[in-house]
């Protein structure tokens, strides 16, 4: 008698699972920000690479945004005029975000970083402004201390994996907002200036003990011991490798935008979630489904939730024209209460 087959413990989430209910946070957050004036936000995307991911996700975008009630407003532009249609769209009134496909300049990430900083702040739904970032690495939550009524932005992939921690549980409810990652030990391999930089900076101000591996080493960041500062500090790790951080790790990320990366899977740790969110599977899928117990195989349709939650924000921060409404004012004060 042949024995019962053993049923595998490793739980695979979609982004597109995860997606639905952010989207319905984002609707229904947008209806308490405009109160009786409803309007559909405009988000205008601007490709000047060619790049056929960034084709990709722009259509993703499309139908994501007029699926939800969002205006889409793809503009195809040379590289040469990008600046000065940039601007044009920070000085449109009808314009509410604006999102930029990077890279653009290649060769010379410096060009990039300046065509960031032409988005006019209060329509950056990319939240890549120097302000954006400073608050982000600072732990500061919001953009009018002590007020506190505006959010600070931040960015779209790296605020999707936070989204899909929050999702799968492991950041814990029961701890005080700031510490809810206290206690876990993640992996996060890239430590680019866009995605892996800013997530591991996220979730060691979130309390976690994190190590950020690069082609230059690993990084720890954390905020001290007992996560008694206000925000992450910083330490390079001499000499350690995946082969230091992975047998820790209660979450693997993988951000590695190569085709021929994959994480080494007889490193992780028996039982760890493992969420990618490269472009290209950072994860040999049939052998991380033995290993971990939940496996995110991508995260894009999250990113695109975010993107359309950062606009909300963006709307959500606007002054309110009548001061007297209390209500409408009380009502952008809370939203998005929990980051």
């Amino acid at each position: 008698m042949a024995s019962p087959e053993v049923p595998k413990t490793c739980k695979v989430i979609t982004a597109e699972t995860i997606a639905k209910n952010l989207l319905t946070e984002v609707k229904e957050t947008l209806a308490k920000v405009q109160g009786g004036n409803p309007k559909a936000p405009t988000l205008v995307a601007f490709l000047a690479n060619g790049d056929p991911a960034a084709v990709q996700y722009a259509q993703w975008s499309k139908k994501t945004c007029e699926e939800n009630g969002f205006n889409f407003d793809l503009r195809t532009v040379e590289k040469d005029l990008l600046e000065e249609e940039i601007t044009k769209a920070n000085e449109d009134d009808v314009v509410d975000g604006i999102i930029v496909y990077y890279p653009i300049f290649p060769q010379n990430p410096t060009h990039d970083k300046y065509v960031q900083e032409t988005v006019e702040l209060a329509k950056d739904v990319e939240g890549m402004r120097h302000k954006y970032l400073y608050n982000m690495y600072h732990n500061i939550r919001f953009l009018d201390p002590p007020e506190n009524r505006k959010k600070s932005i931040l960015p779209c992939t790296p605020l999707a994996v936070v989204k899909i921690l929050e999702y799968l549980q492991i950041y814990n409810p029961i701890l005080a907002a700031g510490n809810r990652l206290f206690g876990k030990t993640i992996t996060v391999i890239n430590r680019s200036e866009v995605n892996g930089r800013p997530l591991a900076a996220l979730l060691a101000n979130d309390g976690a003990t994190v190590y950020s591996v690069d082609i230059t080493g690993v990084q720890l960041f954390t905020r001290g011991q007992g996560i008694k500062s206000p925000r992450h500090q910083v330490e390079d790790k001499e000499g350690w490798g995946l082969k230091d951080c992975l047998p820790l790790s209660d979450v693997v990320i993988g951000g590695v935008p190569v085709e021929s990366f994959k994480v080494p899977t007889d490193l992780i740790r028996d039982g760890a979630v493992c969420i990618n969110f490269s472009s290209y599977r950072n994860f040999d899928g049939p052998a991380i489904k033995e290993k971990a117990s939940i496996y995110v195989p991508s995260v894009g349709k999250v990113t695109i939730a975010i993107l359309l939650r950062n606009l909300v924000r963006l709307v959500a921060n606007r002054p309110a024209k009548d001061d007297s409404d209390k209500v409408l004012i009380q009502a952008k004060t809370e939203a998005f209460a929990d980051d």
